[in-house]
């Protein structure tokens, strides 16, 4: 529109890094890895024991009320983070980052490695959501990290990477559980213990960014002039929640879609979910090599989610239905580190541990409610390839209403943000 002034790029905005840390050589590399390895703890705790829970399902028969717990040793994880993610933010900011992350690093392996010699059902749940405050922490803790260490294309860059290793990881713990689970379904619970390994590097490597650059005190002047961003943090929030049910949608439902048209063979399933896992991590290696502004992308990511609903909603086939989820992953991939990078620029150093802790509430919380929302579809409607059509409308819809947006601002927020800054 006319007059008005378009989005910098992430090239734009420069490379410079938000901290004075290296951005090259081994030291930068390996802080890279623990950082990445750090938010992969999070995914570990989410799928590693699903192919075990048939095993504790035949454990704990005799237990009240085991067929409705048992699946709560899976899921109630996700649940304590996506509440208590706030609280870690908010801790981050006043006492640092790399103090909490080690001791919630160390945590992580004492509370998940606990139902090796816990009996009771009840205490194993009880340690699987204290498991859950301690990723709260990390994850926290490592994706404002990067957000401190890096700014400009460097930290869409890793940003991006962070959803790629999340993605791959997934796919890789859940036949690591299978494979550890066959000598017997407390057995994955001793991978937990790797993050023991992981507290010692973190402790030697990691550095608490000091907000001392020339950017993060003009970052800093403009938070104390406008005070915490909660009008358009709220905003990507919402957005984030709704994007999260669309992430998690081809993973937790696609064995169930291609049952229901008659595919069985474990070996044709598993296959199917390791190439929408492929697509994820090229949408997410996509995302970083476009160099572009996240916010402006947000409408056609969103489109490319929902055409790729759409066939298979339309899919009357096992191939169609796992092309259509192959193109709603691209967008996923691409979706999550928009998301990510759109909250993140948006907040000061004194800010991002706790903006980065509501970001982290919402995607959590539409992971958790996704399978409920689609089954209360199913219902609706009839069929869960029908309840999948109509979250692609909601997308689209969703798409429609950013994209309008825009075009009636015709300009973006006129408060500076952080990272145009940096």
């Amino acid at each position: 529109m006319p007059g008005s002034v378009p989005p910098p790029s992430p090239t734009a905005v420069g490379d410079a890094p938000a901290s004075s840390v290296p951005v090259s050589g081994p030291a930068h590399l390996l802080r890279v890895t623990l950082l990445m390895a750090g938010s992969c703890l999070p995914i570990l705790g989410a799928v590693l024991i699903a192919p075990v829970l048939p095993k504790m399902q035949d454990h704990f028969a005799s237990v009240p009320g085991a067929k409705a717990l048992v699946p709560l040793a899976l899921t109630v994880p996700a649940l304590a983070l996506a509440v208590l993610a706030p609280f870690a933010g908010v801790i981050v900011d006043r006492l640092g980052r790399k103090r909490l992350l080690i001791v919630a690093t160390l945590l992580y392996a004492v509370f998940g490695t606990a139902p090796l010699w816990l009996d009771s059902l009840g205490a194993i749940i009880a340690s699987r959501a204290l498991v859950g405050v301690t990723e709260a922490a990390i994850m926290t803790c490592c994706t404002t990290l990067i957000g401190d260490y890096y700014s400009g294309h460097r930290r869409v860059k890793y940003l991006a990477l962070q959803t790629t290793c999340a993605s791959a990881s997934a796919t890789v713990f859940f036949v690591l559980g299978g494979a550890a689970g066959s000598a017997g379904w407390r057995v994955p619970f001793w991978v937990y213990a790797v993050s023991l390994a992981l507290a010692p590097l973190m402790a030697t490597v990691l550095t608490n960014p000091p907000p001392h650059t020339a950017a993060e005190k003009t970052s800093a002047g403009v938070a104390l002039q406008h005070g915490f961003p909660w009008r358009q943090l709220a905003g990507i929030c919402a957005l984030t929640f709704f994007g999260a049910m669309v992430f998690y949608t081809v993973p937790v439902e696609m064995s169930y879609l291609l049952d229901d048209l008659g595919v069985e063979n474990s070996g044709v399933i598993g296959l199917a979910t390791a190439l929408a896992s492929a697509a994820t991590v090229g949408g997410a290696v996509t995302f970083a090599r476009l160099k572009r502004s996240p916010d402006p992308m947000l409408p056609a990511v969103l489109a490319v989610c929902a055409a790729g609903f759409g066939m298979m909603f339309l899919a009357g086939n096992a191939p169609l239905l796992v092309l259509g989820a192959v193109v709603n992953c691209v967008g996923t991939g691409m979706l999550l580190p928009a998301l990510l990078t759109s909250a993140m620029s948006r907040l000061a150093f004194e800010d991002r541990g706790r903006g980065t802790g509501l970001w982290m509430t919402a995607f959590f919380g539409g992971e958790f409610v996704c399978p409920l929302v689609l089954l209360a579809g199913e219902s609706a409607v009839g069929s869960l390839a029908g309840a999948v059509g109509v979250l692609g409308l909601f997308a689209v819809l969703v798409a429609a209403g950013l994209w309008a947006s825009r075009r009636r601002a015709g300009t973006v927020d006129p408060r500076p943000l952080p990272e145009q800054l940096a």
